[in-house]
């Protein structure tokens, strides 16, 4: 019995913890400013269909699309650059830091599916503790609980280790 309560006790202590990391997600897009700069990171499919929405309703506004795994940087369409050298959410964040100090901006918009936000907006205030990152999650839908469930698992798992100093991995 003594082996089981501190056992009992980490679980309970994880399981909260995975709640109150749920529940910390933003649920809904923050406003987009006219002269704002978002950023989507890619990994998921349903993340620059979602950026593209949200650009036709902000045509002022220009878009990176971060980790897009093709060769070099290049220019889209006029308010579209893909950056493609990042691999994880952490060079991601390192490709954003310098797109924000060379453009000199105070604020972004983040956009990631709402199950990668919380580590993808403490990693980029990491780089960046001086700008302002309003978040915009993708909600994931149209995809089973058992799934969901998975995907807020690990990213909660990989939100531990990034706390612990784990970037990369």
């Amino acid at each position: 019995m003594k082996l089981l309560t501190p056992s009992l006790l980490i679980i309970s202590c994880f399981l909260i913890g995975g709640m109150i990391f749920k529940s910390m997600a933003p649920r809904h897009c923050a406003t987009i400013l006219p002269d704002d700069t978002i950023f989507v990171l890619t990994g998921d499919m349903r993340r620059i269909p979602f950026a593209m929405r949200q650009l036709r309703k902000n045509p002022g506004a220009d878009l990176y699309i971060i980790g897009a795994g093709t060769d070099g940087s290049f220019e889209m369409a006029r308010r579209v650059t893909i950056e493609s050298d990042s691999k994880s959410t952490y060079q991601n964040a390192l490709a954003i830091r310098k797109i924000v100090e060379r453009a000199g901006l105070d604020r972004i918009v983040l956009i990631t599916t709402e199950d990668h936000m919380n580590r993808a907006k403490y990693l980029i205030e990491h780089e960046l503790p001086y700008i302002e990152v309003a978040t915009c999650p993708v909600p994931l839908t149209d995809m089973p609980a058992t799934k969901r469930l998975e995907r807020w698992g690990i990213e909660y798992i990989k939100y531990i280790a990034t706390l612990f100093g784990i970037k990369e991995g």
